[in-house]
This record gives C-alpha cells, structure tokens and sequence, in this order.
C-alpha cells in the first residue's frame, strides 16, 4: 500500500472552507481599503478568492498561500496602481530613441508643464484685452525671432504638420514631389499616403537618385497648388545622384504663383556643426531661400516636446491656420507648456550645452564616457557572476528618430558576455534588466549584451539596482 501524501497528513494543503469570505478579508485589510478605497481594494480581493478557490477545490492550494491572503492582496492592489509608462535607462546607444520617448525635457521644460498643469492658465486668454485669445499668440513670435518667418502656428506633431500643410494648401490640386523624396518613417507613415489623405493629387518628378529643375518645370500645370521638398532625414542615396535645392526651386514656384513647402523633418535650430556634430538644415536657411513654409518636429533635434512647427509666409501660413482641420490636429496644454519653455531656451544659445539634455547628450566626449564604464565595470561585474562576464569596450552611439542616420558618435560602455555560451542565456539577463524597478534597456549585438553609457548622467540609478539583479540571476 502507498504512504499517504505528506501534505495531506500534515494538513499542509488548504481546502475551500479554509478561504475567508470576502467580508472578513477586507476587514482585515482595513488600512488598504482605506488607502485605495472599497472598489478597487474588493474587486482585487473578489478575482483572488476565485482563483485561489478554484485551487483549493483540486486540492492544489498550500495553507501557507491562505495565510498570506492580506499581503498577497496588497500585493495585487499595489501593481494595478503601477503606472504602465515608466522610467527607463537608456543605455541602447540611440540617443533619441523613438520607442524610449525620443528628446529628454530641459529642466525649464519640466518646471513649466508642473508650474501650469496644476493650475488655470491663459491658454487661450488674452490678459491684455481680457478676452478671448489664440493659443498660437503665446508662441508665434517666439517662433519667428527664432527662425526669421513672418508667422507661425503649432500643432501635435511633424506628421500633423505635413499632412495639414499640403491639406490646407493643395487641397483639390496637384502637389509636385521628387521620387527620391517620398520617404517612409516610422509606423508606416508615406508621404504618397500623406499626399492622398490631404486631398492632393501627388505628381512624382525625376527619378530615385536624380531630379533636375526642369523636371519640376514640365510638372507645374494651372492644377499645380504646391510644391514640396522632403528632407530625407532618415535615409541617405549617395553616389550617382542630383536633387534641387530650395534655392532653385523658390524662382520656380514663385514664378509659377504656387508655394513651395520643405518638410525638414527632426529639424533644428542651431548649427550643430558648431558643437562637433553633422550639420542639418536650419528653418532659418529655408526661409532665407524662398520657401513658403517649412515644417519641423519639435522633439528630436530640437529637444522639445512632440509638436509640429509650421513656419513661413503670412499668407500661406494664416491659410494652414484658417483650415478646419487645424482644430483637430493643435497641440494640447500640456505639451504646449514645454514647447514655450524649450524655445526661450535658445535666446540664450551660450547656455544650450548647459540647459538643454538632447545636445548635452549628443555632445559627451567619449573619454568621459570611458571613464565611467571603468568606474562601473566591478560592481556590474560583481553583480552578475558567475554567470557572466564583463568588460568594458569602445562603442558606436547614433543619434536616432531618423536623424543622420548613417552618422555615429564615438561612444563606450560595457559588454556582458554569458559564460555558457548560449543566447537563452543572455536574452534572460535582458529580460532581468527590464525587470528592475527603473528598467535597463540595453541592446544584443553579436553574442554580447551591450550597455552604452553615452545617455547615463545618474550613475547611481544604475549601481543603486545591481543588488536586486544579483538575486534575479540567482
């Protein structure tokens, strides 16, 4: 005859009459029902109970489990209140990360969306005229000291500011694009999908690597309404190839009596090529060569928010601001806020390193970065062995969200190399790492889980979790 099962005889498995009522388990978890309120507090309670029942009832549910009923909900309530978007460490080596949030907020940013958030504000009042007002009028001179437009508007992002821009100005008509513009960006988002959603028809000119002023001269008909210049920001063609410039173009269009709109895509202020990085076109640039309006993305390179910013003439841009689909598309409060607050940033334009992160991070010297992989590679190491090993190495940063995409910065951190050899192995230490508390996200390249360190200014955010990696390794 078989010995009795040992749980049975000791009484360790809990049967269903073994389960509080729900009553009696919230009176016994009175300090969270107070906390979190009755509605959220049972029905957590109320999903346990039927769980652990179900258990109990195929004798599969240990007493020890109803014993820690009270912490076991608490527990439950907790995570439900965790909020789904989380801080993060970037260390992929992709500075502006479109999945990590893209641009960091300057400290003045951040100061300003607290500051207005929690409080009315004149959004849309003017204080002068104690009426209604624009919210385009906080910014708009702002905007043009920047650039040097005559007028400006906002709306929630560069994507918007695309498809309202050809929407409000070739809307019934033709819009004259060169093949080697129709880019694709993230989400599947196509400038022929654009052109089509806007109520343009797209006339393609010239081919994949090569377009001429002539090509554009043989497209423009009386139902031409807009030509249009796409920055290229995310690819790059090179070898045998020819494009027009805005400087070109603008005799063309303007002698045709059609705007011409360029689309700079992450856009930026200030001559990066004065800080060691790639220049990119300016809006200042564009608007000096005769373009109609230009468009460009308040985040990325600029180091806002996400926003699209629309700059030009007061003609084409007051006709943007007078199309219904303005309404739908215009940037909320919020944003708003830190889009003000990043701009006034560049009146000071000595200060930028100092008070803007995206080029403070863009802009760190790889020594500096080198420096502090060494200082981290004992306790990282520390932290995860025996099971891997550490070291630290050279590395390749780029900028991200389509910005100069073949262009890198020199970079370093630390390489994390499984000892067994196995890649199970090393995906777990990165599902371990996305598990902390302030999650790590790095990257795997060949065999290695790489940590860049280029975008890590708080040293102990990092060090502060290692004793928790440990024992997730374990």
């Amino acid at each position: 005859m078989n010995a009795p099962d040992e749980s049975v005889v000791h009484g360790s498995k809990a049967s269903p009459k073994d389960l509080p009522a729900l009553d009696k388990l919230l009176r016994d978890c009175a300090p969270l029902v107070a906390e979190h309120g009755h509605t959220l507090v049972a029905k957590e309670a109320r999903a346990l109970l039927d769980g652990l029942r179900t258990r109990a009832v195929a004798g599969a549910l240990p007493r020890s489990e109803v014993d820690a009923l009270p912490q076991t909900l608490e527990t439950h309530v907790q995570a439900r209140m965790q909020p789904a978007m989380r801080a993060v460490l970037n260390l992929t080596g992709t500075v502006i990360h479109t999945n990590l949030g893209r641009s960091l907020l300057a400290d003045a940013a951040l100061a300003q969306v607290l500051a207005l958030m929690g409080s009315p504000n004149n959004l849309e009042f003017d204080l002068q005229a104690g009426a209604r007002g624009d919210r385009d009028d906080l910014i708009e001179g702002l905007l043009c000291e920047l650039t040097g437009a005559e007028a400006a508007t906002v709306v929630n992002n560069n994507a918007a500011a695309v498809l309202l821009g050809i929407a409000a100005l070739a809307r019934g008509k033709e819009a004259i694009v060169s093949r080697g513009e129709l880019v694709e960006i993230g989400g599947a988002f196509r400038m022929p999908d654009v052109m089509s959603a806007a109520g343009a028809t797209l006339v393609e000119v010239g081919t994949t690597n090569r377009t001429h002023p002539r090509d554009y001269e043989q497209a423009l008909t009386p139902h031409t309404g807009l030509i249009v210049k796409v920055h290229t920001s995310n690819y790059q063609v090179q070898g045998f190839t020819s494009s027009v410039d805005e400087a070109t173009l603008a005799p063309i269009a303007r002698k045709a009596g059609v705007p011409l709109m360029t689309d700079l895509g992450s856009g930026a202020l200030v001559d990066l090529s004065k800080y060691g990085l790639p220049a990119e076109p300016l809006p200042q640039s564009m608007l000096a060569a005769g373009c109609d309006v230009v468009t460009f993305s308040g985040d990325k390179l600029l180091g806002g928010p996400q926003a699209g910013l629309i700059v030009g003439s007061k003609a084409a841009v007051g006709r943007i601001r007078k199309f219904p689909m303005k309404r739908a598309l215009r940037l909320s409060k919020l944003p708003f806020a830190a889009l003000e607050a990043t701009l006034r940033l560049y009146l000071r334009p000595e200060r930028l390193l100092q008070d803007l992160p995206t080029l403070r991070l863009l802009t760190r010297p790889q020594d500096q970065i080198a420096e502090l992989a060494q200082r981290l590679l004992p306790e990282v190491a520390k932290a995860v062995a025996p099971r891997f090993t550490v070291e630290t190495v050279a590395l390749q940063s780029q900028i991200g969200s389509g910005s100069l995409p073949i262009e890198r910065l020199p970079s370093a951190g630390l390489a994390l190399t499984a000892v067994d050899g196995r890649g199970r192995t090393l995906e777990a230490l990165s599902t371990a790492l996305r598990g902390l508390p302030r999650p790590i996200i790095g990257r795997i390249n060949e065999d290695r889980l790489l940590l860049d360190l280029r975008c890590l200014e708080e040293p102990a955010l990092l060090t502060s979790q290692l004793g928790l990696l440990k024992e997730a390794l374990a």
